[in-house]
């Protein structure tokens, strides 16, 4: 093993000047590390990341990112796969009108309530990420330890937090979104069984964000899979019966949702359990349940990043509070399916930005800003031709597509010029992905949660309020108000990491 030489008060490093006094030096959805492994391979002596990625017949970073990017792909893949054969048997479901609309706008609208939580602990994932992976790339382990037990700590906390408020006002909330009384009991008690599995997820959230920050990405990727055969398997058995159980339905989608859950954090912990006492994942129980100074630096980097969260969840619920009163129950159930099938799409942004965020993190823990920029430049370039491809693959064959996930020809048709618009807005969406990543990794939430409220609250919103009520355009101009969403983060991303501030942020 090599020798480190951690800091014995674990002092967070800098990268250069104090920038606190700087707005957009403070922070849905895991990211994570690279300028040394953490643990070389036997007896070698760890190489730089220069020299990582200049290694022969490599092409700059990319063959780095692809390493790293692949397997979050497959993983993220399988999780999105999942959901969507979620929505596919949802669609098979009918209510008493013989129609999938019920219980596809149901899961619709418990499902935004569910990413609200979710979405936060992707924040605390990342500012998991942004800590461990500048402590690895300086070579200090024992502090990437304590940021990894902080963030599990913080994560729990916040799971409580939310889960429990949003349980007591689901309701209510309902009724103000204007869904009628059939939606609001179809999705309540689906609601409470996957707020329920929040603790878990929050939990194995950060241990997968603490294996991708040493670059441990095919780990999660192979349980991700198990996870999700078990779960669609179960899925099958508890919403229509098979095997004689009982047919549960909505309700037997969120059992499978709870129990999968546990399933997946005892193979993590298993997994954790075999680190050696020296590596960043060693995470001690002490670290866990003690507050301290770590437990702040994970308050202080994921605290934008769940502002950003709240804004971006905020923005779709408002979303669906305009279809809901002005486009009715049959434009919510097509957003419904339109989601997870256009989530295909943003898998590749998704793996280029938690590949760049490692990669830029830990190269700045080793003092090499520059490479960091490369890094995050050469990310954006892959994720843009990939999203032109996916995306007009979804453009061409979008009405196919649809039919994979419900039967309702009146549902397909609605989601036609939904899906067409995210299409278009693939490379915007993908390009302010990666970028968002690169500001995480090095620490940097503001500049993301900046341009989320410019994208949402200054164009997405507001067109679609304006479609709807001033215009009284059809369905179709709400979808388009995403474009202009996604163009404007995309901008406020260019500029900032041109900019280049971020380089000197400290964590």
């Amino acid at each position: 093993m090599p020798d480190y030489e951690p800091d014995p008060e674990s002092q967070p490093i800098s990268t250069g000047p104090d920038e606190f006094d700087d707005p957009e030096s403070a922070p849905g959805l895991p990211a994570t590390g690279l300028a040394s492994r953490a643990m070389p391979r036997g007896e070698s002596q760890p190489i730089t990341l220069r020299e990582r990625l200049a290694q022969p017949r490599m092409t700059g970073a990319i063959p780095e990112i692809l390493r790293l990017a692949w397997p979050v792909m497959l993983a993220t893949g399988a999780v999105t796969l999942a959901g969507m054969i979620d929505r596919a048997m949802v669609g098979r479901l009918g209510d008493d009108t013989g129609g999938a609309a019920v219980p596809l706008a149901a899961v619709g609208i418990a499902t935004q309530f569910f990413f609200l939580v979710q979405s936060s602990l992707f924040a605390v994932g990342l500012a998991c990420v942004a800590l461990m992976a500048r402590a690895i790339g300086a070579r200090d382990p024992r502090r990437a330890q304590r940021a990894f037990g902080a963030s599990i700590q913080v994560a729990v906390a916040i799971s409580l937090g939310l889960s429990i408020p949003i349980s007591l006002a689901a309701p209510w909330t309902f009724k103000f979104l204007g869904q009628v009384d059939e939606v609001t009991q179809t999705a309540l008690p689906y609601l409470n069984l996957v707020l329920a599995s929040s603790v878990l997820m929050a939990v194995s959230l950060v241990i997968e964000s603490g294996f991708r920050a040493n670059r441990e990405m095919r780990l999660p990727m192979r349980i991700a899979m198990v996870v999700m055969v078990f779960k669609l398997t179960l899925n099958g058995v508890l919403i229509f019966g098979y095997l004689g159980f009982p047919r549960l339905e909505l309700m037997g989608a969120g059992l499978a949702t709870l129990i999968s859950q546990w399933v997946g954090l005892f193979l993590l912990v298993l997994a954790l359990r075999k680190s050696d006492e020296t590596s960043p994942l060693a995470v001690r129980f002490r670290d866990v349940i003690t507050f301290n100074r770590h437990t702040w630096d994970v308050v202080r980097i994921a605290i934008p990043g769940i502002a950003e969260r709240l804004v971006m969840n905020t923005a779709m619920l408002s979303y669906i509070w305009v279809l809901g009163h002005y486009y009715g129950t049959l434009s919510v159930a097509a957003y419904t399916v339109g989601i997870p099938l256009l989530a295909f799409t943003w898998i590749p942004g998704q793996a280029y930005s938690q590949s760049c965020a490692t990669l830029i993190g830990q190269a700045l823990g080793a003092g090499e800003p520059d490479e960091a920029e490369r890094i995050g430049w050469q990310s954006a370039a892959l994720a843009i031709v990939t999203a032109v491809i996916l995306g007009s693959v979804v453009a061409v064959w979008r009405y196919e597509l649809a039919g994979l996930l419900t039967e309702d020809r009146a549902v397909i048709l609605a989601l036609g010029p939904f899906m067409l618009a995210l299409a278009l807005a693939q490379p915007l969406l993908q390009l302010q992905f990666t970028l968002g990543g690169a500001h995480r990794g090095a620490g940097d939430t503001t500049t993301p949660l900046i341009a989320a409220c410019i994208g949402n609250w200054v164009f997405r919103v507001p067109l679609a309020f304006g479609f709807a009520i001033i215009v009284e355009s059809d369905v179709s101009w709400i979808w388009y108000a995403l474009i202009f969403d996604h163009l404007a983060r995309s901008v406020v991303l260019i500029f900032t990491f041109k900019r280049g501030k971020w380089k000197t942020k400290r964590v």
